[in-house]
């Protein structure tokens, strides 16, 4: 059976994510394709798409190539997080479903109750979920893929620290949902906002070095859906 090129991609993204392909090491298809189980077909069309979205870089002699951001690319990646989810917030207030409302509710009280019990295990994926559903609650295709695509740069590119106040963080989540949720737009966007700029200042830039590598032993793809 035909391994869909985008598993590949995710497999191949989220392990440059961890720093198993450190920055500016080669990704041969042949490499890859037996790392990943797969033929050399889906491996290329996932390099594509990763060169695309900024993470792979072909260069000259060497072919395809993990990317090395520099910093001033690393503090744009912030800003454009910073402009586009709370645009996507306000969008959601105006076009979220019953459906997204649900999720988004569930997703803040499980938060909140993780914060208060002290059991942060959970929180960041968590996060990630909510900051996921939020921007799929703005009824734009693009604008999610761009969110999604930014996060996983983020996770890239900067260490995330825990939040001094996982309560506090969470609530403002909540606000956010209840703005959404009585269709106010520009306050959803005001908080986010808040929200956004708050926890943009717990980044941390990710230097490159041994410190930072992450060794994985050799997987198949899964094969189940992106990861977030």
């Amino acid at each position: 059976m035909r391994i869909p090129a985008h598993s590949v991609c995710t497999a191949v993204r989220d392990d440059i994510v961890a720093g198993v392909h450190e920055r500016g090491s080669r990704l041969t298809e042949e490499v890859l394709a037996r790392r990943y189980g797969v033929s050399r077909v889906p491996v290329r069309e996932a390099l594509r798409t990763l060169e695309a979205e900024g993470f792979v870089v072909t260069r000259r002699h060497a072919g395809a190539c993990v990317a090395e951001p520099t910093e001033q690319e690393a503090a744009d990646v912030l800003e454009m997080r910073s402009l586009l989810e709370p645009l996507g917030a306000a969008r959601a207030a105006q076009r979220r479903t019953e459906a997204h409302l649900k999720v988004l509710r569930g997703l803040v009280r499980l938060g909140q109750e993780r914060a208060r019990t002290g059991n942060g295990a959970d929180l960041r994926s968590l996060g990630g979920w909510f900051h996921e559903t939020l921007a799929q609650a703005s009824g734009s295709p693009s604008l999610t893929l761009m969110l999604t695509q930014l996060r996983h740069k983020i996770a890239w590119m900067y260490v995330a620290q825990a939040p001094p106040s996982p309560v506090d963080s969470w609530a403002e989540h909540g606000a956010i949902v209840d703005a959404v949720a009585r269709g106010d737009g520009e306050r959803a966007r005001a908080l986010t906002a808040l929200h956004t700029e708050r926890t943009t200042r717990a980044h941390r830039l990710r230097l490159s070095g041994a410190a930072d590598r992450v060794r994985t032993s050799q997987h198949a793809v899964n094969t189940s859906g992106p990861r977030y």
